[in-house]
């Protein structure tokens, strides 16, 4: 499986199916991506970005799905705590600590909870951590789903810090994790640098710090 971080918070992986998470791109759009599936972590414009107008078959918690389908986006609703099969490709839904209206439906549209994934596909396991806090339940979603992977936010401010993201990798204890939802914007400006270097000075986690539009191949 081929896994490219396209900026922000959207990652895109690459298998038997092509899975978008977040689609949202800070200056430019994913409309050349043509994924099979589109998974939206929460409401906020930064993370819902083109879902509406990619019009794929869309995984999102229940609340934005309703949304999404008066929009007539084909969509699998799920909330947090289930797993579903879309295509043959898993998504568990993982809580996360964050807030969450969906903002192009207007102030008082309920988002539903802010959430994760983790998402399995030939034989990979990747946990996409939405925008969170840190919070010691994440050593269940290591010890349950076992990731491979794991996308962590670094940015401060409105998501975990780098200390925090620190803590949260080995909660996890996903063998790479690759740092988003940082410097997109002057408030989360976040050194992914010096957060490789303290993690895999400490740990046996290695750290992949992907420059936007940058790939890794993991797996068979």
């Amino acid at each position: 499986m081929q896994l490219t971080w396209l900026g922000h918070s959207c990652v895109l992986l690459t298998g038997s199916k092509k899975v978008l998470i977040d689609p949202f791109i800070e200056g430019g759009s994913v409309q050349g991506v043509d994924p099979d599936i589109v998974a939206v972590t929460h409401g906020h414009n930064d993370h819902m970005g083109e879902t509406v107008a990619l019009n794929k078959k869309t995984v999102a918690i229940t609340e934005i799905a309703k949304y999404l389908k008066t929009k007539g986006v084909p969509v699998e609703s799920m909330n947090i705590g289930g797993t579903i099969i879309v295509d043959g490709v898993s998504f568990t839904m993982t809580a996360a600590m964050h807030s969450s209206f969906l903002e192009e439906a207007g102030v008082g549209f309920s988002a539903g909870a802010a959430a994760g994934f983790v998402i399995g596909m030939d034989g990979v396991k990747v946990y996409h951590a939405g925008d969170t806090a840190l919070f010691s339940d994440m050593k269940l979603i290591g010890e349950l789903y076992h990731p491979d992977i794991a996308l962590l936010p670094i940015g401060g401010r409105y998501t975990m810090g780098i200390a925090e993201a620190m803590i949260a990798a080995n909660f996890i204890g996903a063998k790479t994790v690759i740092p988003i939802h940082y410097n997109t914007w002057e408030k989360i400006i976040a050194d992914a640098m010096s957060f490789k270097k303290a993690i895999e000075r400490t740990t046996d986690i290695k750290v992949q710090v992907l420059k936007s539009g940058e790939s890794i191949q993991t797996g068979s």
